[in-house]
């Protein structure tokens, strides 16, 4: 676990995970992942010291859902070692074609709804948070070991003010014509309007590539990760009598502030790095909006401008003006992409998930 912060800690743009999130997304009993799925943890060493690490990741429900015979690979993080990285990648597919499957997808930690994927264009520049890091090696050293493209998956940065301006003389269009109305989500209420934002989540996004619905153990497991991080003004919820249609879901930008916590929200018992944390939180100026979806059947009616536009004027309104990061979407999904490039979004990254035959 200690092998990313040795090998990138240096690297300006890493951003070290609190060693807690990795100790729970491992963890065979608290883990929802593990219900259901299967993972093998594999590392190689040089010289008596870990020089790699990767996950074999076989997920029944991902297969089950689209008809595939697909196991992944996730957890990757290894020197500059082409052998090193062969190695791990060859145990890994091993354990997968023993298992039966054909393909070897990744990386995954563990399901396409936690990080995914391998940044390949867009260095220079820290994460948003929950989106994967890595340094310009990376990819070389996965082709190097027999994988090729498989999907890339785009990050996009949101336009300037005159988008939002645009997008509001839409929405107001539209929430007329649709009698749709926009709420953010109510602390009160929460349990039943995340029931909401997931209702929403699975249909969007059902038939996508690589999508397989959470259980409902997993969602509520990223609900209660999220709560503490979330602020309820930036998620936005569309209704139409009364019915979830369509959500936003947008995050402060944590990663801005966790690099102070160095790993670690308490050291021997004290919590510095929880009060280091906290304060450095003050200073969030970025979101990312991880979430952007709406119902099949209200797609190109308006809707997406009405959400689009309320959470700009929402992300506006909390002060962030540092930027916002929307994503990601998959390469070839022309709808949405070409929506994000007509409200004057540009790509900002490039994360690729690789592949291979078993």
């Amino acid at each position: 676990m200690e092998l990313p912060y040795r090998l990138h800690g240096r690297d300006p743009c890493f951003v070290p995970p609190l060693r807690g999130e990795c100790r729970w997304l491992l963890d065979r009993r608290r883990n929802p992942f593990f219900a259901y799925g299967a993972a093998e943890l594999f590392t190689v060493r040089r010289g008596g010291r870990v020089a790699g690490r990767v996950a074999a990741v076989h997920n029944p429900r991902h297969n089950e859902t689209h008809g595939r015979s697909d196991g992944f690979f996730g957890q990757f993080a290894c020197a500059d070692d082409p052998s090193a990285a062969r190695e791990l990648l060859d145990a890994a597919a091993g354990w997968l074609r023993r298992r039966g499957l054909r393909t070897m997808l990744g990386p995954v930690n563990f399901t396409t709804n936690d990080e995914c994927g391998v940044l390949v264009d867009g260095f220079g520049t820290p994460p948003s948070v929950m989106m994967p890091y890595n340094p310009a090696y990376y990819p070389a050293l996965l082709e190097s070991s027999g994988l090729g493209k498989a999907k890339d998956l785009w990050a996009w940065e949101v336009g300037g003010e005159e988008a939002g301006e645009r997008l509001l003389r839409v929405a107001r269009w539209a929430e007329r014509r649709r009698q749709l109305t926009v709420r953010c989500l109510d602390p009160a209420r929460f349990d039943a309007d995340l029931a909401g934002v997931k209702h929403v989540f699975d249909r969007a996004w059902r038939g996508n590539w690589g999508f397989t619905p959470m259980t409902e153990a997993e969602f509520a497991a990223a609900a209660g990760r999220l709560r503490t991080i979330m602020n309820p003004k930036l998620v936005l919820i569309a209704e139409v009598a009364g019915e979830p249609v369509a959500v936003a879901f947008v995050l402060p930008d944590l990663n801005q502030a966790l690099s102070a916590a160095r790993g670690r929200l308490a050291r021997f018992g004290v919590p510095v790095g929880l009060v280091r944390l906290s304060l450095a939180a003050r200073r969030i100026d970025r979101v990312r909006g991880v979430l952007f979806g709406v119902v099949p059947e209200l797609r190109g009616h308006g809707v997406e401008a009405v959400l689009f536009a309320r959470a700009f004027e929402a992300i506006t309104a909390g002060g962030y003006r540092g930027g916002i990061e929307l994503g990601w979407t998959l390469e070839d999904n022309q709808d949405i992409n070409r929506y994000l490039e007509q409200a004057g979004c540009t790509r900002a990254k490039t994360y690729r998930i690789y592949g291979r035959a078993l």
